[in-house]
């Protein structure tokens, strides 16, 4: 290689700086601690109006973070706990909203949200959300009434407004 390509190549370097690497995503997370504390006021509220509840937190990637079965709760729950849970963790919508959408059509057709598989389209599941609005996980309740279901979720995410600042 000649003097004046390898000069060519050194002012090249020179003169374009290394680009930084992209800078990871710093975002909140939900910890143990909030999800046990979420099922926990859940617990409290549905043995306080006599509910059998199921209780499931999943985090914003679908895992399971804390999951409550209350003494003689329905069997099926469980899984209808889970999939409203998942419902509210993948969307930053309450299963309620994801109903209303899925079966909004004119025709009385449902959407097609209505057909994917782990999602639930009834009331009982809630998104958790920072103060500053940040999408985290979602909590979802079966054992009850749709209303009640969702009733027991909003008191486990009261629990926890203020860690969630």
């Amino acid at each position: 290689m000649s003097k004046s390509v390898k000069l060519a190549v050194v002012w090249v370097i020179m003169a374009f700086p290394a680009m930084p690497a992209p800078a990871l995503e710093m975002r909140p997370v939900l910890t143990l601690d909030v999800a046990r504390k979420i099922v926990e006021a859940c617990i409290a509220k549905a043995q306080q109006q006599g509910w059998k509840m199921h209780v499931a937190v999943l985090d914003i990637g679908g895992n399971l973070k804390a999951f409550a079965r209350m003494d003689d709760a329905q069997l099926l729950s469980e899984e209808v706990a889970m999939r409203k849970a998942y419902t509210a963790a993948a969307l930053p919508r309450s299963t309620r909203e994801v109903a209303e959408l899925a079966y909004s059509n004119p025709d009385r057709r449902p959407g097609g949200i209505a057909f994917l598989p782990h999602v639930a389209v009834i009331q009982g599941g809630l998104p958790i959300m920072t103060a500053d609005g940040v999408h985290i996980g979602g909590v979802g309740v079966s054992g009850s009434t749709a209303q009640n279901d969702e009733a027991c979720a909003q008191a486990g995410l009261d629990s926890v407004k203020d860690e969630l600042k």
